[in-house]
């Protein structure tokens, strides 16, 4: 049951209206969402309702045994035991046949290949997502950032249906504080949640559907047969698509949430207006890449143990968060891509901070004539940024810069000439002309931003062509075809692929203000109304719906 379908319409209106009628009565109403959530989820095969209460017993009992031992040793045994359990779940239903065909090719490379044991196991949809989100309870648990909750608030907590398949993945000290009492209908912010919804449905039904039935699907299930430009547009047309089927989920779980008097926390920001990887991570799947933060790059170290363990840090984090995608090697090369421009931009950015740290310790380049924006020097003052510096006689002197001059006449130096006792070398004056300076050299031009989006869209683009290919042989078909294809008929680029990736793309780059206006303006119609243009939406969306059906979310297999 996936959101944009007749289906999930009639679903939720059953359980939007039984929620509000049992909200005021919590004994009645956990049991009856905990119920609709399984049904949701089972809605495809029952069987998989086993594997999420499985989790939800194991990571409630593990909460409970490590808030309850007694030493620091035994509690971090038992959150040992109990994350290895998780990643024992997912691994057995999402890893097993990955690492089972790796062993197997590698055994065949050096001739000695037999034949192993091979089960074919249906992968449960949402896995990683409900699997991060109790390991984060557990771990936050150890931490003592919260304390264990009752079984049906964590069952709640897991198993809430907008956000089981695909995310957001919410903290459980997000999410159970707000089951602590009923909601209050009257502080939904309806208007909200419907424009969320229908700006999902837009994303989803229109442009990711578009974009994958036109040119992406085509070119990346047969790459040699397209050209180069095909290739390219495609690779654009995938970052479209995969941005508006998944942003389009998101926005949706969101909305139906709010609906049901719930908040969840954003999951995307305008990832394609990002200057640089690190940018664009703060942006893209933002409850995905804290986590990864918070539970992963940081216990590893992070940043604090020196450049060269910051960058292994790095890119193990991005190796195990494209695992994460999927158990394939064309997804560990996307993380690892994205973990070495993570891993350059780090050392490009230590590179600038020890200029800028130079440059302030040793103001001027030169003893004799400092550089212009620093201090105006003339023949007779007793100011000298450098012990023993004189200026060279019969030399143009440019005048301070006067951010420079107020900041000098503040720590005590006045004049035209900024005339007063010498300050000894790397006081706070030559320091604060220093900074000055350097704020002014670092400031990027507009060019210079434009350059460093290109440069950031083209990097994610690249490392997409992995992640959207079934396999490597055909990953790197199509960056053969890239670079050797050009001159060939494309003409699977049409004017409306052109505007569905300008779309996609342009919407991005709207000021935020003006989605804030648009959604109080939305507000301002009646909620009877606000509800029939959402309901007259998904009959509209619907009729789009190519007649082989609107495909799953993408996320969903993740």
């Amino acid at each position: 049951m996936i959101f944009p379908t007749i289906e999930f319409a009639a679903f939720f209106l059953v359980v939007f209206t039984l929620s509000w009628l049992l909200m005021p009565h919590q004994r009645v109403w956990k049991p009856f969402i905990l119920a609709a959530s399984y049904f949701f989820y089972g809605y495809a095969d029952v069987r998989f309702t086993l594997l999420l209460a499985a989790s939800t017993l194991l990571n409630q009992a593990g909460a409970i045994a490590v808030h309850r031992a007694a030493g620091q040793r035994l509690r971090k045994a038992l959150l040992f035991t109990t994350v290895i359990g998780n990643l024992g779940l997912l691994g057995w239903f999402k890893y097993y046949g990955f690492l089972v065909d790796s062993v197997d090719s590698a055994l065949r490379s050096v001739g000695l290949g037999a034949p192993l044991p091979f089960l074919r196991i249906a992968l449960p949809v949402g896995i990683s997502f409900f699997t991060f989100m109790a390991m984060s309870y557990v771990i936050d648990v150890y931490r003592r950032e919260v304390r264990p909750t009752s079984l049906i608030n964590f069952a709640v907590y897991e198993a809430f249906f907008p956000h089981l398949v695909a995310g957001p993945i919410v903290r459980a000290s997000e999410f159970v504080p707000q089951l602590q009492g009923p909601r209050n209908p009257r502080e939904i912010p309806a208007a909200r949640a419907f424009f969320l919804i229908m700006g999902g449905l837009f994303k989803k039904v229109v442009l990711a559907e578009l974009l994958a039935t036109h040119i992406v699907d085509p070119v990346f299930n047969s790459p040699d047969a397209h050209s180069a430009p095909e290739i390219l547009f495609a690779t654009y047309g995938y970052a479209v698509q995969i941005f508006c089927d998944f942003s389009a989920y998101s926005e949706m779980a969101i909305g139906f949430a709010l609906l049901l008097g719930f908040r969840f926390p954003d999951n995307f920001n305008r990832p394609y207006t990002a200057t640089s990887l690190g940018d664009y991570w703060h942006r893209w799947h933002m409850t995905l890449s804290r986590w990864l933060r918070d539970y992963l790059y940081i216990p590893l170290g992070g940043n604090r143990r020196g450049p060269k363990r910051t960058y292994v840090n790095l890119v193990v984090t991005m190796l195990l968060g494209g695992l994460w995608h999927g158990a394939a090697w064309t997804y560990v090369i996307w993380g690892g891509i994205h973990g070495t421009g993570l891993c350059v931009e780090h050392w490009w950015g230590e590179r600038k901070a020890r200029r800028r740290r130079r440059r302030a310790r040793t103001p001027y380049p030169s003893p004799y004539m400092p550089p212009a924006g620093h201090v105006q020097v003339l023949p007779g003052d007793n100011y000298y940024p450098i012990a023993g510096a004189r200026p060279l006689p019969g030399r143009a002197v440019p005048k301070p810069h006067p951010a420079a001059a107020a900041r000098l006449e503040g720590a005590g130096f006045a004049g035209p000439g900024l005339a007063g006792p010498r300050p000894a070398p790397g006081s706070v004056a030559v320091a604060a002309a220093a900074e000055v300076s350097v704020g002014q050299d670092d400031q990027p031009s507009v060019v210079g931003i434009w350059v460093c989006r290109i440069v950031t869209f083209n990097v994610i683009c690249l490392a997409f062509i992995f992640f959207r290919s079934p396999d490597l042989s055909s990953a790197f078909s199509a960056l053969g075809v890239l670079f050797t294809g050009w001159g060939q008929p494309s003409p699977l680029i049409t004017p409306t692929v052109l505007l569905a990736i300008a779309v996609g793309i342009g919407v991005q780059y709207l000021p935020t203000r003006f989605w804030d206006r648009l959604q109080m303006r939305f507000s301002l119609i009646r909620p009877a109304m606000q509800g029939l243009l959402l309901g007259l939406g998904i009959v509209v969306f619907h009729t789009l719906v190519p007649h082989t059906g609107i495909a799953p979310f993408i996320y969903f297999r993740f």
